[in-house]
């Protein structure tokens, strides 16, 4: 599958801020739970190799690698805030940089949507 490169860059962008909210919120979530802050930081690590997947032009990977991370933040977000995780009770629901990355996810898993059912160009080919 090809992208544009100016899809793909937005892709890149976007994954890539994915996983520096959850590098700066790592450090915070570490002191509540470990298993928290390591998903934080597994969460970065996982953005930054989405994002090299998505330069190479790897649709397979990389934009799937982009839409697991940003699935898993959410769904995250929402059991964080419903019946607690990683043993620590229900988080309030309005924190800003929790509703940046939830703004941010949503636009990622957008693009890849676009990406992944837009129409492909139909290329002519000479016959004879």
């Amino acid at each position: 599958m090809k992208v544009a490169r100016s899809t793909a860059w937005i892709g890149i962008a976007l994954i890539l801020s994915v996983g520096l909210i959850h590098l700066v919120d790592a450090p915070d979530s570490m002191s509540e739970s470990v298993a928290k802050g390591i998903s934080f930081y597994l969460n970065a690590a996982a953005a930054v190799l989405a994002a090299i997947g998505i330069y190479k032009a790897k649709i397979s990977w990389g934009w799937g690698l982009g839409a697991v991370v940003s699935v898993g933040a959410f769904i995250g977000y929402v059991v964080s805030r419903t019946v607690g995780i990683f043993g620590i009770p229900p988080d309030v629901w309005m924190e800003p940089i929790g509703i940046l990355s939830l703004i941010v996810e949503a636009l990622f898993l957008v693009f890849f949507i676009y990406t992944t059912l837009s129409p492909k160009p139909v290329t002519a080919t000479s016959s004879g």
